[in-house]
């Protein structure tokens, strides 16, 4: 009989080490595929629906853009609230979802609403949806370090060169650009010169228009070869928008330079971007995609930098103003040590306490297990490694070592007062 509990005991010994033991390589697992950032991402589930109408006044957006919008999104499913702002140009719209909703399937129902709204809304404008991102996906902040530029040219290295490369960057949702001059051709025209040619400004801007086009025509055969036909009308210097005829008087046609002054300058800026004090800087800001993980997608953003940096002219280079990765390596480090010392100081005070190396030892084996299976859960409920998620772990090592010390200490009193019994029935005999 004795022999039987003996092989029982060592049975489910057995048993309960190795389903600790891939208890704790899951765990290790788990570590590993963890999102790691500095900051939790509270931010609620939402899609943005972005609508631009310049030239136009708040309360006109409100009439026209928001309050359509805002009344005809909120039948959808699985909806909490949406909200709506206005202000001079452009109207946003914040759609708030259900905590449990997919991101994406929330665009999509947006997206399906939309193209049956915008038919009611005022012509040329096209509602758009904001980036797959949320309010903590800013990750890293850049400018182009170029002294031999103008603003004029950094702005345009920045949207048709860097953005375009990084956007292909796994991970990322978006290349938002900032600062300097959007090239454009600007035409100010003299009210009084419309006025003695009898013109109007529509049909200034109808000229323009019909002359900035191309259109084709066909394929036809000329001596067994096949030949298309297309022209060539748009426009690329500021000298064809000068000559571009609106109308013709007695004979004499009104060109654009008889009537307005036509040069390539910047666009209407609402600010402007100074790092430092040293004057204005271009740049862009790397907004990461929806549950993307921030190291990871800060580590691809830099070695494409390196790549997109072999392109740029003479003395053009990268200037990282915010690195949220030196941030979250900063946090976990700072996390990740108090987590080792408050391992070792738990376990000498276990072992003080208990003054016995056995069940010390079983006590503070279960110390790895648990932190490692912790982060089962983490993935589980998509939760990353954060500030916050890290200390919580950490405050709770001094109660995972609880129920092993009372347990032992529990065994250690039974055993010692079964040992007293046994030691005087053998003095009795």
């Amino acid at each position: 009989m004795v022999h039987r509990i003996i092989e029982w005991s060592l049975h489910n010994r057995f048993i309960v080490l190795v389903l600790s033991a891939v208890l704790f390589a899951w765990g290790i697992f788990a570590v590993k595929k963890n999102p790691i950032d500095a900051i939790p991402d509270l931010s609620e589930n939402q899609v943005i629906v972005f609508t631009e109408w310049m030239g136009r006044g708040p309360q006109l957006i409100e009439d026209q853009i928001t309050y359509p919008l805002v009344t005809n999104l909120q039948g959808l499913p699985k909806i909490k609230y949406v909200r709506g702002s206005s202000m001079f140009g452009m109207s946003f719209i914040y759609v708030i979802f259900n905590d449990d909703v997919d991101v994406y399937w929330a665009r999509e129902r947006v997206l399906e609403r939309l193209s049956t709204i915008s038919r009611t809304l005022p012509t040329g404008v096209a509602p758009q949806l904001g980036p797959d991102g949320t309010g903590v996906g800013h990750i890293l902040w850049y400018t182009l370090d170029a002294p031999n530029m103008d603003l004029g040219e950094q702005r345009a290295l920045q949207d048709w060169y860097v953005k375009f490369a990084l956007q292909n960057v796994e991970g990322v949702s978006e290349i938002a650009s900032f600062g300097g001059f959007q090239k454009q051709y600007q035409i100010t025209i003299d009210p009084n010169k419309l006025l003695y040619y009898r013109l109007s400004a529509a049909e200034v801007i109808n000229a323009i228009r019909t002359n900035n086009n191309e259109s084709g025509g066909r394929k036809f055969e000329l001596s067994d070869i096949g030949y298309i036909i297309k022209t060539s009308g748009y426009l690329k210097s500021v000298a064809e928008i000068e000559n571009i005829p609106i109308k013709t008087q007695n004979s004499i046609p009104i060109r654009v330079a008889d009537i307005a002054a036509v040069q390539m300058t910047g666009e209407t800026r609402l600010g402007i971007f100074d790092q430092d004090g040293e004057g204005e800087r271009v740049g862009g800001i790397v907004v990461m995609r929806y549950g993307e993980n921030a190291a990871e997608v800060i580590e691809r953003v830099k070695a494409k930098m390196q790549e997109v940096a072999k392109g740029f002219p003479e003395k053009v280079k990268f200037d990282i103003v915010y690195d949220r990765g030196e941030l979250i390596t900063e946090a976990i480090d700072s996390i990740k040590g108090t987590l080792i010392e408050e391992m070792i100081v738990v376990s000498i005070v276990v072992f003080i306490f208990l003054f016995h190396w056995r069940s010390a030892l079983s006590i503070i084996i279960q110390i790895p297990i648990t932190l490692a299976a912790s982060f089962i859960l983490l993935n589980a409920f998509d939760i990353s490694s954060n500030i916050m998620s890290l200390t919580g772990i950490a405050l709770a090592i001094g109660v995972i070592v609880d129920n092993g010390i009372i347990m032992s200490e529990n065994a250690y009193k039974h055993l010692s007062e079964r040992y007293a019994i046994w030691e005087e029935q053998q003095k009795t005999k």
